[in-house]
């Protein structure tokens, strides 16, 4: 019997060892491409990880949302964030009231879904030359919209896995896209609040 455990117990050992093996020889290019990301990319996708467990879903784990304050029109939402967004000169460039389409197709009512895309241009030209990929993130857009109970709400992707989710962005791009980052951030929370 214990001839047979000892055996057992090596064959086991020998398995795990060649399984070990394999996954380092298998992973060991991830693990070093991994080995260069950005310092802030295992906080920024732990984060994101940890918010698609909370809600089980990708989309609201990958967006940052604002409150918008209770005596606050989507009006008054709408004039701040403009004038904000002008302030930092970032244009105004399109705007998407998604609610008055759906009520012309539909005929009926429907809450409060308007989007707004701000650009700045020369930001934006300098992000592409980087990568196109980063196209899927222009213009930045931040929705206005009314959730089923009425309550009104900003929302924007989450910049920080563009950012800081892979290799490090040239030291000036980075300083850019962070400067983008607070601006919209900052359009979103005085939008939320009517600071002028």
């Amino acid at each position: 019997m214990f001839y047979l455990l000892r055996n057992l117990l090596a064959i086991i050992g020998l398995v795990a060892v060649i399984t070990a093996g394999y996954a380092l020889v298998k992973f060991q290019p991830a693990l070093t491409t991994v080995g260069e990301f950005e310092d802030r990319a295992i906080d920024v996708f732990a984060d994101m990880g940890l918010k698609l467990v909370e809600t089980g879903n990708m989309a609201e784990a990958s967006v940052w949302r604002v409150p918008v304050a209770e005596d606050m029109t989507a009006e008054d939402v709408e004039e701040t964030m403009k004038f904000v967004a002008n302030e930092h000169n970032f244009k105004n460039v399109g705007e998407m009231p998604l609610y008055k389409e759906v009520e012309a197709m539909s005929g009926k009512p429907y809450r409060y879904v308007k989007i707004f895309m701000f650009c700045n241009a020369l930001t934006a030209s300098r992000m592409l030359d980087y990568n196109d990929a980063f196209s899927s993130y222009l213009p930045c857009r931040i929705t206005l919209i009314e959730d089923l109970q009425g309550k009104l709400w900003l929302y924007t992707l989450n910049m920080d896995g563009m950012i800081y989710g892979g290799r490090p962005l040239p030291p000036e791009l980075k300083e850019e896209a962070e400067n983008v980052k607070e601006i919209i951030l900052d359009i979103m929370n005085r939008g939320a609040t009517g600071e002028f």
